[in-house]
């Protein structure tokens, strides 16, 4: 979180996912740029090729053989980044490199010797770790055996070679411990979605069970009274008629329950909506809701799902601010939801289904909503009572 010097307010930084590939533009070039500064060895090569003191059947060697080891290197990085490849196909790119980074420097010269930090990337990034423990080793040894056939004395590439290695590998296990994470988030909230499940049959067998049990043995009854006794029978039908109602009210009341949107649920899940789009969010915390109307939270929350919904699927943003905010008017105390993005807004231009029947819900409640462009993306403001009918505040 970072605050504006100007206004005070405090933003979410934006943020890379970790363990997933590009999700869009922005994230394409950051993960470009990270992955190019480490280019920067490749500048002892390229000068040794332009110098002009190869043979030009070398030099061309030598640009083929870079270009080919560059390549390898980029492929294998950036597919690591979203969806790898094959054990089998790691090792046989990883082993390009190792023939190639001996290969280049032995023949060119020490200039070249930078090839084996890329390979010791590589190994630490994309292979298993007690794999890697022995390859990295293995690259560090190899760069000083071949550094030795143009006499040169250990400096700090030796050192990088290992160092980077081994960080990779940290960088590979936090990789992998992200992605478990996201596995096990998502496994979270389906085992959560099927005890809800659960739940919802066992209240409607108790809500269900007797009431209908007691239906089909009245029925019976009446059903055996009726040639002999027709008021005894009508009497079980009334009974009959009675308890069918009040099962109804039952049912009613308890699916009301379960779906009446909660405020709080919905920015929990607004947050969760907006990270996985590549949305960089700023929601609220828990609310304080005391006094509030139900019905007032629940349109409240309505709306703020029709928003983010819209953010997530039409607006094309980047960027995602919610604020919740409690206003004292002359009217009285009202709850104020905003909900503001820097997209192109194109959707929301014109009301939709969605927003023509959320302007309803809020109407039923007493709220008000409002929607548009402004100079930077599209707000939508909802505004609900906040205390009951005939609950006037101060005002003033």
């Amino acid at each position: 979180m970072t605050e504006d010097p100007r206004t005070g307010e405090r933003r979410q930084e934006p943020q890379v996912r970790i363990g997933q590939g590009p999700g869009n533009r922005r994230e394409l070039v950051v993960k470009s740029l990270w992955i190019g500064v480490w280019l920067i060895f490749l500048s002892s090569p390229v000068q040794d090729l332009t110098s002009g003191r190869h043979t030009t059947g070398g030099t061309v060697a030598g640009a083929l053989g870079l270009t080919a080891f560059v390549v390898t290197y980029l492929s294998l990085v950036f597919r690591n980044m979203g969806r790898p490849f094959s054990p089998r196909t790691v090792v046989s790119m990883i082993s390009v490199m190792a023939v190639l980074a001996p290969l280049l420097v032995y023949t060119l010269g020490p200039a070249w010797l930078g090839l084996f930090v890329y390979l010791s990337v590589a190994c630490g990034a994309t292979m298993p770790v007690r794999a890697a423990f022995w390859a990295i080793p293995a690259a560090t040894v190899a760069m000083a055996l071949v550094g030795l056939r143009w006499h040169e004395k250990p400096d700090v590439t030796l050192l990088l070679v290992p160092m980077i290695g081994f960080a990779m590998i940290g960088v590979g296990q936090l990789v992998r411990t992200t992605i478990e994470l996201r596995k096990a988030r998502a496994t979270v909230a389906q085992l959560a979605a099927n005890e809800e499940r659960l739940r919802l049959a066992r209240d409607l067998h108790d809500l269900l069970g007797h009431s209908l049990s007691l239906i089909t043995l009245k029925s019976e009854l009446a059903g055996r009274m009726l040639p002999d006794h027709p008021d005894k029978a009508a009497q079980q039908v009334a009974d009959i008629e009675q308890v069918s109602r009040q099962a109804l009210v039952d049912v009613r009341e308890a699916v009301t329950g379960y779906r009446r949107a909660r405020l709080g649920a919905e920015l929990a899940g607004a947050q969760v909506a907006l990270t996985a789009a590549g949305v960089t969010a700023e929601v609220p915390a828990e609310p304080a809701l005391d006094g509030v109307p139900e019905e007032s939270e629940s349109a409240l929350a309505w709306a703020l799902r029709e928003a983010v919904t819209n953010v997530v699927r039409h607006s094309g943003a980047d960027r995602c601010l919610v604020q919740l905010t409690h206003r004292q008017t002359l009217d009285g105390a009202l709850l104020e939801l905003s909900v503001e993005d820097n997209g192109s807004g194109e959707a929301g231009g014109i009301p939709g289904n969605g927003l023509s029947g959320l302007m309803e819900r809020l109407e039923k409640a007493g709220g008000t909503l409002e929607a548009g462009r402004i100079k930077h993306g599209f707000r939508l403001v909802a505004r609900v009572p906040a205390a009951p009918a005939g609950d006037v505040g101060s005002g003033a």
